[in-house]
Protein backbone atom coordinates (compact mmCIF):
# COMPACT_ATOMS: atom_id res chain seq x y z
CA UNK A 1 0.00 0.00 0.00
CA UNK A 2 1.51 3.09 -1.35
CA UNK A 3 -0.20 6.57 0.33
CA UNK A 4 0.78 10.19 -1.75
CA UNK A 5 0.27 13.09 0.81
CA UNK A 6 0.31 16.23 -1.27
CA UNK A 7 0.62 19.62 0.04
CA UNK A 8 -0.97 21.79 -2.85
CA UNK A 9 -1.22 25.70 -2.15
CA UNK A 10 0.96 29.22 -3.52
CA UNK A 11 2.95 30.23 -0.57
CA UNK A 12 3.25 33.59 -1.97
CA UNK A 13 -0.50 34.68 -1.41
CA UNK A 14 -0.72 34.06 2.22
CA UNK A 15 -2.79 31.15 3.92
CA UNK A 16 -2.88 29.27 0.67
CA UNK A 17 0.64 28.09 1.82
CA UNK A 18 -0.86 26.16 4.13
CA UNK A 19 -0.26 22.75 2.81
CA UNK A 20 2.88 22.87 1.60
CA UNK A 21 4.05 23.65 5.04
CA UNK A 22 1.77 21.21 6.67
CA UNK A 23 4.03 18.47 4.19
CA UNK A 24 7.11 20.26 5.49
CA UNK A 25 6.43 19.86 9.12
CA UNK A 26 5.17 16.14 8.90
CA UNK A 27 8.39 15.94 6.91
CA UNK A 28 10.49 17.25 9.56
CA UNK A 29 8.75 15.46 12.48
CA UNK A 30 9.90 12.40 11.06
CA UNK A 31 6.73 10.28 11.59
CA UNK A 32 5.85 8.94 8.75
CA UNK A 33 5.70 5.69 7.93
CA UNK A 34 7.47 3.37 4.89
CA UNK A 35 4.55 3.52 2.64
CA UNK A 36 3.81 7.19 3.03
CA UNK A 37 5.16 9.55 0.64
CA UNK A 38 4.68 13.44 1.20
CA UNK A 39 5.11 16.03 -1.44
CA UNK A 40 5.33 19.66 -1.31
CA UNK A 41 3.43 20.36 -4.92
CA UNK A 42 2.65 24.04 -4.47
CA UNK A 43 0.76 24.94 -7.63
CA UNK A 44 2.75 22.08 -9.20
CA UNK A 45 -0.66 20.58 -10.75
CA UNK A 46 0.65 18.84 -13.91
CA UNK A 47 3.23 17.43 -11.55
CA UNK A 48 0.80 15.88 -9.26
CA UNK A 49 -1.44 14.77 -12.14
CA UNK A 50 1.92 12.54 -13.64
CA UNK A 51 2.88 11.23 -10.09
CA UNK A 52 -0.81 10.28 -9.83
CA UNK A 53 -0.23 7.77 -12.30
CA UNK A 54 2.56 5.91 -10.70
CA UNK A 55 -0.01 3.97 -9.59
CA UNK A 56 -0.90 5.30 -5.61
CA UNK A 57 -3.32 3.07 -3.43
CA UNK A 58 -4.40 6.30 -1.68
CA UNK A 59 -4.27 10.50 -1.87
CA UNK A 60 -4.39 12.92 1.01
CA UNK A 61 -4.30 16.02 -0.34
CA UNK A 62 -3.62 18.86 2.62
CA UNK A 63 -5.11 22.77 1.33
CA UNK A 64 -6.73 25.70 2.20
CA UNK A 65 -10.56 25.77 1.90
CA UNK A 66 -12.61 28.66 0.60
CA UNK A 67 -15.75 28.98 2.72
CA UNK A 68 -17.79 30.78 5.59
CA UNK A 69 -16.58 28.80 8.53
CA UNK A 70 -14.14 30.84 10.98
CA UNK A 71 -10.15 30.84 9.63
CA UNK A 72 -7.75 28.07 11.10
CA UNK A 73 -10.76 25.58 11.06
CA UNK A 74 -9.19 22.49 10.15
CA UNK A 75 -11.83 19.84 7.58
CA UNK A 76 -11.23 16.18 6.53
CA UNK A 77 -13.39 15.28 3.56
CA UNK A 78 -13.61 12.42 1.43
CA UNK A 79 -13.65 12.69 -2.47
CA UNK A 80 -14.84 10.69 -4.75
CA UNK A 81 -15.26 10.27 -8.32
CA UNK A 82 -18.62 11.99 -8.54
CA UNK A 83 -17.67 15.34 -7.12
CA UNK A 84 -15.04 15.90 -9.78
CA UNK A 85 -17.40 16.71 -12.38
CA UNK A 86 -14.99 18.35 -15.32
CA UNK A 87 -12.29 20.56 -14.81
CA UNK A 88 -10.57 22.79 -17.00
CA UNK A 89 -7.11 21.51 -16.42
CA UNK A 90 -4.12 24.35 -16.80
CA UNK A 91 -1.10 22.91 -16.72
CA UNK A 92 0.77 25.59 -15.60
CA UNK A 93 -1.81 26.25 -12.14
CA UNK A 94 -2.68 24.20 -9.68
CA UNK A 95 -7.01 23.39 -9.45
CA UNK A 96 -6.94 20.07 -7.34
CA UNK A 97 -10.10 19.11 -8.70
CA UNK A 98 -9.51 19.59 -12.52
CA UNK A 99 -5.66 17.82 -11.49
CA UNK A 100 -7.75 14.75 -10.09
CA UNK A 101 -10.39 15.28 -13.04
CA UNK A 102 -7.40 14.97 -15.62
CA UNK A 103 -6.73 11.85 -14.23
CA UNK A 104 -8.97 9.44 -16.45
CA UNK A 105 -7.73 11.95 -19.91
CA UNK A 106 -4.46 11.18 -18.86
CA UNK A 107 -5.37 7.26 -19.09
CA UNK A 108 -5.05 7.02 -15.00
CA UNK A 109 -7.68 6.34 -11.99
CA UNK A 110 -8.38 8.06 -8.76
CA UNK A 111 -7.16 6.64 -5.77
CA UNK A 112 -9.50 6.49 -2.22
CA UNK A 113 -8.84 10.63 -1.55
CA UNK A 114 -8.95 12.62 1.14
CA UNK A 115 -8.38 16.53 1.86
CA UNK A 116 -7.42 17.92 5.41
CA UNK A 117 -8.34 21.45 4.50
CA UNK A 118 -8.19 24.38 6.41
CA UNK A 119 -10.29 27.87 6.58
CA UNK A 120 -7.81 30.72 5.57
CA UNK A 121 -8.39 34.05 6.50
CA UNK A 122 -6.16 35.94 4.36
CA UNK A 123 -4.82 35.21 0.54
CA UNK A 124 -3.62 38.09 -0.73
CA UNK A 125 -0.37 38.30 -2.25
CA UNK A 126 2.41 38.42 0.65
CA UNK A 127 4.70 35.40 2.22
CA UNK A 128 3.74 33.55 5.57
CA UNK A 129 0.42 32.50 7.27
CA UNK A 130 -2.04 34.29 9.07
CA UNK A 131 -2.07 33.73 12.91
CA UNK A 132 -5.07 31.69 13.14
CA UNK A 133 -3.55 29.50 10.07
CA UNK A 134 -0.43 29.07 11.68
CA UNK A 135 -2.36 27.66 14.82
CA UNK A 136 -4.29 24.93 12.98
CA UNK A 137 -0.83 23.14 11.57
CA UNK A 138 -0.76 20.87 14.87
CA UNK A 139 -5.03 20.03 14.32
CA UNK A 140 -3.80 19.18 10.28
CA UNK A 141 -1.01 16.91 11.07
CA UNK A 142 -3.35 15.69 13.55
CA UNK A 143 -5.81 15.14 11.12
CA UNK A 144 -2.99 13.12 8.45
CA UNK A 145 -1.79 10.95 10.93
CA UNK A 146 -5.32 9.79 12.08
CA UNK A 147 -6.36 9.70 8.03
CA UNK A 148 -3.17 7.49 7.42
CA UNK A 149 -4.03 5.04 10.86
CA UNK A 150 -7.28 5.12 10.75
CA UNK A 151 -8.95 5.28 6.84
CA UNK A 152 -6.18 4.47 4.84
CA UNK A 153 -4.54 1.05 5.32
CA UNK A 154 -1.38 0.49 5.49
CA UNK A 155 1.09 -2.08 4.18
CA UNK A 156 -0.21 -5.83 4.73
CA UNK A 157 0.97 -7.31 7.76
CA UNK A 158 1.94 -11.47 8.28
CA UNK A 159 0.59 -13.39 10.95
CA UNK A 160 4.19 -13.04 12.83
CA UNK A 161 3.26 -9.04 12.51
CA UNK A 162 6.27 -8.52 10.24
CA UNK A 163 5.49 -6.13 7.54
CA UNK A 164 4.82 -7.55 3.86
CA UNK A 165 5.69 -5.76 0.71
Amino acid sequence: MRVLVAGIGNLFRGDDGFGPEVVRRLAVAGRLPQHVRAVDYGIRGMHLAYDLLDGWDALVIVDALPGDGRPGTVTVLEVGEEDLGEGDFDPHGMAPVAVLASLRDLGGRLPPTYVVGCQPANVAEGIGLTSAVEAAIPAAMQAVQALLHNCVPGPAESPAGQRIG
